[in-house]
């Protein structure tokens, strides 16, 4: 009787430790595919974001050849010039997503005022050179907003993710940051970049 109560009670050892073997295996599993969801998010947020910041530039880049050819038509504008400048050099020295999004935001209300200088002055906007920089400009808005576009939907992707149960406690033990999203603060800023021809 002894020797079958061992049996049985070494039988249930190893069934009870065949269990905890395969829910650590499950477990382990789990968290590496919950981990590298995580990672997957977050590198499509990166990339996300770093085709704004590729627009950005782009729009950063070709400011200065628009402004240099309405300069000619328009001297006494100075303080346009220099507010849109400005703005250029923000965009330039931000970093982190929320700078981008403010400095974005004081371009486009600068791009807005040069733009109504732009309008009052006809023989500008024959002007081959100029009506080529501001096709540029609109095609250059148009790619940046959709990437803006891109990357908040990346953005939510991944702060849904992390906020839910269980991912919420990879998400912690990798201290993963909720993303923040590419937002305009104004609501002059929530309107596109007024292009006229």
């Amino acid at each position: 009787m002894n020797l079958l109560a061992l049996s049985t009670g070494a039988l249930v050892g190893i069934i009870v430790g065949c269990v905890l073997v395969g829910l650590l295996i499950i477990f382990g599993i789990w968290y590496a595919a919950t981990y590298n969801s995580l990672i997957r998010l977050k590198n499509m947020c990166e990339d996300a974001f770093s085709t704004i910041d590729i627009y950005l530039k782009k729009r950063y880049d070709l400011i200065p050849n628009l402004v240099e050819t309405v300069k000619g038509y328009a001297a006494h504008e100075k303080e346009t010039f220099l507010k849109v400048t400005e703005a250029r050099t923000k965009v330039a020295s931000a970093v982190t997503p929320e700078e981008k999004a403010i400095a974005d935001g004081a371009m486009t209300q600068a791009m807005r005022n040069f733009n109504m200088v732009m309008e009052q002055y006809p023989e500008l906007k024959a002007n081959a050179n100029f009506l080529d920089l501001q096709a540029q400009l609109k095609s250059i808005e148009n790619e940046l907003s959709q990437a803006r576009k891109y990357y908040n939907a990346c953005a939510r992707e991944l702060n849904v993710k992390r906020s839910s149960f269980p991912a919420f406690i990879v998400a912690n033990r990798m201290k993963l940051e909720k993303q923040p999203f590419f937002t305009v603060d104004s609501p002059e800023e929530r309107q596109n970049v007024k292009v006229q021809f």
